[in-house]
């Protein structure tokens, strides 16, 4: 291939992959988007809950869920679907390190103990395996995360569920919509919780969702934090019906109804906009097939499962076969190339901050994540090598919204020019720094840990 952009040559990328382009535009928002919103404005109903009550209808239908309920944003419909699981202090949750932070601070806000177990190499989710060798008689549930929209391994975690009678929630706010062996992400578990932020596949502007074929769960989710559905006329579960009428967790978890009104539009055309997307993110990979150091962080469809809406694509980088060239000048050649997105890493392991180490946010004289625990959790951290090293191993890569396939192809291309001259770029190899990683996909360095 030609001389590296790094180096003088030519880019490869020479199409604008601004957010004007259809190829990466996102969200998409028309005419009919904005007049639902406007509807919502004109009539004074914005913190009214009919609105939402119907979206709420619709995605439980869309997902062939029982129960579907509405919230201010995920990290909120996660807490609720946490404690509608039963999860209260004391207890144990098996969760995912490198994740966004939402996945492991709402264990801690219930008074539980959120206990890390590895990942998968190929999926990047948990590992079926060690979540079993993480389990105690602590244990209440296993918080799942599809993660970078790669639907988990659930027949395996479901029979390590059923084997130790715990709880699963799924986190589906990376693949809502998406299919696991022909089954919705979200209704595989016990309970699904989602944000339908701005910047999701599923994009509503701020919101959260759950659903669930399980009445207490639902139930318990609505005393947590909404007051107007907490009546006597709404509930059905005898240890809720004593407290009716205030919210038990004191929270205000409703969700605006703007968002609401745009979710009732864009829940139409989502799965033809989801298929779109896969379109042109599998003929990306397909594109990049047997270039030597990259590999497709992507699941086999003709099993029926899919990625959903392809949320914050990254590619699994294989440094071995580039003779050690470190993924942060990997990236350094892409983003020369055209793609200024190109960076390396996903999450940075969670266990390693902080917060989840040493922090006492609530005065208990101890770290918050082992003040109810009976156990320190923290030593079963230095087990979670996959979960760490996969900071050295991720980068990110074009978000393809639509099948354009000359513009695809500039994107591969970009990608396979910096592998196939590899070589080139070692003499200046800097290396990884030390705090390479992630805590939010729009921060590009972590902060020192």
């Amino acid at each position: 291939m030609s001389e590296l952009a790094l180096f003088g040559g030519p880019k490869a990328i020479t199409c604008d992959l601004s957010n004007d382009n259809p190829l990466v535009k996102w969200p998409i928002f028309t005419e009919e988007d904005e007049a639902a919103v406007l509807d919502v404005l004109r009539k004074n109903t914005m913190s009214s809950t009919a609105i939402t009550k119907e979206f709420e209808q619709e995605f439980a239908k869309w997902l062939g869920a029982e129960y579907a309920l509405g919230f201010n944003n995920g990290t909120s419909s996660i807490l609720a679907a946490l404690y509608g699981a039963g999860v209260r202090k004391g207890d144990e949750v098996i969760c995912q390190s490198n994740v966004y932070w939402a996945a492991g601070t709402q264990v801690m806000s219930l008074g539980a103990t959120p206990v890390y177990a590895n990942i998968e190499e190929g999926s990047l989710c948990l590992d079926p395996d060690d979540i079993e060798a993480k389990i105690s008689d602590k244990t209440k549930a296993i918080l799942v995360v599809h993660y970078l929209a790669h639907p988990a391994d659930m027949d395996r975690i479901m029979a390590v569920a059923k084997k130790h009678n715990v709880k699963v929630v799924e986190d589906v706010s990376h693949a809502q919509g998406g299919l696991y062996k022909g089954r919705r992400l979200g209704t595989i578990g016990d309970v699904g919780a989602m944000s339908l932020m701005g910047g999701k596949s599923f994009a509503v502007g701020e919101a959260g969702m759950l659903v669930t074929n399980d009445r207490s769960i639902y139930e318990h989710a609505v005393a947590l934090g909404h007051y107007d559905r907490f009546t006597d006329a709404d509930i059905t579960c005898e240890d809720l019906k004593p407290f009716t009428g205030l919210p038990l967790g004191g929270y205000k978890f409703r969700m605006h109804q703007m968002s609401s009104a745009v979710g009732l539009v864009q829940i139409k055309y989502h799965d033809e906009q989801c298929a779109e997307i896969r379109k042109a993110m599998n003929y990306f990979w397909d594109l990049l097939e047997g270039v030597p150091g990259i590999r497709a962080h992507r699941v086999d469809e003709s099993e029926g499962s899919n990625m959903a809406g392809w949320y914050a694509p990254h590619g699994i980088y294989v440094p071995e076969e580039l003779e050690g060239l470190s993924v942060t000048r990997f990236c350094e050649a892409v983003r020369a190339e055209g793609f200024a997105g190109c960076w390396p890493s996903a999450n940075a392991a969670l266990h390693t901050h902080r917060l989840f180490q040493t922090a006492d946010v609530y005065g208990d004289g101890k770290p918050t994540r082992i003040a109810n625990a009976d156990r320190d959790v923290r030593e079963l951290d230095k087990s979670l090598g996959k979960s760490q090293d996969i900071i050295n191993r991720c980068y990110s890569i074009p978000w393809l919204k639509k099948f354009i396939p000359e513009e695809i192809e500039q994107c591969a291309n970009a990608f396979k020019k910096a592998a196939l001259n590899y070589k080139e770029l070692l003499k200046d190899d800097p290396g990884d720094p030390e705090n390479l990683g992630v805590w939010f996909f729009y921060q590009h360095t972590a902060p020192k840990k």
